[in-house]
């Protein structure tokens, strides 16, 4: 009789196992039946910044794979992969900082050439690459929920930005994101023009984060946004805290379009970059606080520690992706 109970009791015991992985859209089970990564869980979108990938030179192609190897099913594309693949015009000048004594007059010139190139490029450019784009990315199973091209500054023109605007409808993104400006008439553009076309503007903030440095921003325009960096505004310190952190995040949850990870210490312990669970960031308070309120807007990796010996982006994406689903599952 015991033999038989014991029997029965190990059947049932591994077929609910067997159906939570199925039913787990968390699993790792579910990814390998699928063969399409799957980076929600506890119903929080954990996303990348495609940023995190930079010491990888890709293309479109490549950034899928990376997605794909670091079972990340959503992302914020950078302006750079998209526009090549568009046929943006190619830059004459190599990558890295500009010389100690500056540009001379003739590589201000060559440079303004180039911009006003880009410019007349964006803003006759059909949008059908875009969309291939995102038949490509949602066939793989990724969603790109914002776009941040090169594109949002003063300098640009109305016609640059209103193609930054197209260019991530066509992806199907919700938004565009681009660092906070200084002057409030180019948060005031920007929000007007993204009324217009209905996507949303999410400000980044470095270290000059504050509790209100959004809110002009926001009193502008509905359709501005936040797109809330928790590791840089840690790394500010002084009232910058967990709990000030956690309570800007539930005062201002419908007004945010997307926020970043990354692990950074305060200002008293040096403001640096590490392994997440290594800093002082509350990465975990963050992501439980949005399954517990049931947040819809995405948290995106941006990896900005250094990358051990031995390892790459893509490890280094997949052991945040991991360390995220630890703590919603």
């Amino acid at each position: 009789m015991k033999r038989e109970i014991s029997r029965r009791d190990f059947i049932n015991r591994t077929s609910i196992i067997s159906l939570g992985l199925l039913w787990s859209g968390n699993s790792l089970l579910s990814k390998s039946i699928s063969g399409r990564p799957n980076s929600k869980f506890g119903g929080v979108q954990i996303g990348v910044v495609s940023y995190s990938f930079r010491s990888m030179p890709h293309d479109v192609d490549q950034l899928i794979k990376f997605c794909t190897d670091a079972n990340i099913s959503a992302i914020e594309m950078m302006g750079d992969p998209a526009e090549t693949f568009a046929g943006k015009p190619a830059s004459p000048f190599k990558p890295g900082p500009p010389p100690k004594d500056g540009f001379t007059a003739e590589q201000k010139a060559e440079r303004a050439n180039y911009s006003k190139k880009v410019a007349e490029w964006r803003a006759t450019v059909s949008m059908d690459k875009f969309k291939e784009i995102h038949k490509k990315f949602k066939a793989a199973g990724i969603t790109i929920y914002a776009y941040k091209p090169n594109a949002l500054d003063p300098r640009n023109s109305d016609a640059e930005i209103e193609y930054a605007l197209k260019a991530a409808k066509a992806l199907g993104a919700s938004s565009v994101t681009v660092e906070i400006p200084s002057d409030p008439a180019q948060s005031k553009r920007l929000g007007d023009l993204g009324e217009k076309h209905k996507i949303f503007i999410g400000y980044h903030a470095h270290l000059q984060a504050t509790d209100t440095i959004w809110d002009t921003a926001l009193s502008q325009s509905p359709y501005n946004s936040m797109n809330l960096d928790c590791g840089h505004y840690i790394a500010v310190g002084g009232n910058n805290t967990t709990a000030s952190l956690l309570a800007l995040i539930e005062a201002k949850h419908d007004r945010i379009t997307s926020i970043h990870l990354k692990d950074r210490t305060n200002a008293a312990n040096g403001q640096k970059n590490l392994v997440w669970g290594s800093g002082d960031t509350p990465i975990k308070e963050v992501l439980l606080l949005m399954k517990s309120k049931k947040y819809k807007f995405p948290a995106s990796v941006e990896l900005e520690y250094d990358i051990p010996a031995g390892s790459d982006a893509v490890k280094e994406v997949a052991k945040c992706v991991a360390f995220a689903k630890n703590v919603l599952s």
